[in-house]
């Protein structure tokens, strides 16, 4: 049973999908894993603690890959990745197959097992595995830092011989993980906190991090949430409604934070060019959103754009920024869901493709794509 953790190819990823804890532990499954050389270097590992950990270091890709059972990586294999692989190699990884379904199939074809680790239900057993709440914890953090790190001026309250400079305002828009820590690590950094969401739930939670919650809060918002815990898709009307209540408040923030995302869809806009026009000289807008076209019109992804005197923060994989801590996450998903593909008594391979979290994550089996989302009309 070899294990195979590649270098990650996108030139803007940084994490890695397995670190020296990881590794320690496939190994102690009877596992021989291979890591390519330099694959930690983003998230300050080196290849010395991966071998020291059990793992092979290997060379090059087609050496790290040859003959892998599973492929453990951070974003999907391309397709010179592909061509390296065995057929029937599991690959698990962050997928992102919406608008890439010529992937999906291109992996299908390969003869690849692929695993969307985004796709792990969120049910209790689950949540050790759960990716997006683990990256989308650090990203909220991370909004906060880069927001911080443009604004000029401190978020905190000082008081001083010389007077008192005022906290800033902070706006967190969307109250999902991201969103919460957001708001927990700029309470903490001392600013005075608002936050918005349409799902009724996120009130309790923003107020319990001592913010104070913006929302049109009338009977479209009491049923604006999905059976999975996500925001429902408003009105029009609604949408209206909640723009102007926000549209007034965005005037008197010094950031804003824009967290808001519906899986499979284009980033919903929320903030307006109106909007950004009408706030104060030196505010900052962070927008997690960016690589999904963005909650903010203006936004350029991987940039930090200029619209007069307001700086919008574009940033791409914002996780990635502080890569060290998000690989130590995202490498424990990925062993907590692999850990269950293997039967412990044999030391071999035995994925159970009855088991809900399998048949939730499987994309491509057999050279046919599986997953009921991406599978043709009418048949596999």
């Amino acid at each position: 049973m070899k294990i195979a953790i590649p270098t990650e190819t996108d030139p803007t990823e940084t994490r890695v999908a397995a670190t020296p804890e990881t590794v320690k532990k496939f190994v102690g499954l009877g596992a021989t894993v291979a890591v390519e050389a330099g694959a930690g270097a983003g998230s300050r590992i080196l290849d010395a603690d991966y071998a020291a950990a059990g793992a092979t270091i290997a060379p090059d890709a087609t050496a790290t890959l040859a003959d892998a059972d599973v492929v453990l990586k951070v974003r999907r294999p391309t397709p010179d990745e592909l061509k390296l692989m065995k057929r029937g190699a599991l690959v698990v990884a962050a997928i992102d197959p919406y608008g890439h379904e010529d992937d999906v199939k291109a992996m299908a074809e390969a003869g690849v097992a692929a695993f969307a680790m985004e796709f792990m239900p969120r049910i209790t057993r689950a949540q050790v595995m759960d990716i997006l709440s683990s990256q989308a914890n650090l990203a909220g953090y991370q909004a906060v830092i880069d927001a911080a790190s443009n604004y000029g001026r401190a978020l905190p309250m000082m008081m001083t011989a010389a007077g008192t400079i005022p906290a800033a305002r902070v706006f967190v828009m969307g109250a999902g993980v991201a969103g919460l820590q957001a708001i927990a690590t700029a309470r903490r950094m001392g600013a005075v906190v608002t936050a918005t969401d349409v799902r009724p739930a996120a009130k309790e939670q923003v107020e319990s991090l001592g913010a104070k919650f913006v929302a049109v809060e009338d009977e479209e918002f009491k049923q604006a949430e999905t059976a999975g815990g996500y925001a429902k898709e408003m009105s029009a009307e609604y949408r209206a409604k909640q723009a102007a209540l926000v549209a007034e408040h965005i005037k008197k923030q010094d950031i804003v934070i824009t967290t808001a995302l519906i899986p499979g869809r284009p980033a919903p806009r929320l903030v307006t060019a109106e909007m950004v026009a009408s706030m104060k000289p030196g505010s900052v807008l962070v927008d997690l959103a960016v690589e999904r076209g963005g909650n903010v019109e203006g936004a350029k992804p991987g940039e930090v754009a200029a619209v007069g005197d307001v700086k919008i923060v574009g940033h791409l994989n914002v996780p990635g920024r502080i890569a060290a801590s998000a690989s130590a996450l995202y490498a424990r998903n990925l062993y907590a869901f692999v850990e269950t593909m293997i039967d412990k008594a044999n030391k071999t391979l035995a994925v159970n493709w009855d088991d809900d979290l399998v048949k939730a994550t499987n994309l491509t089996r057999d050279g046919a794509v599986v997953h009921p989302a991406f599978a043709p009309k009418g048949g596999s």
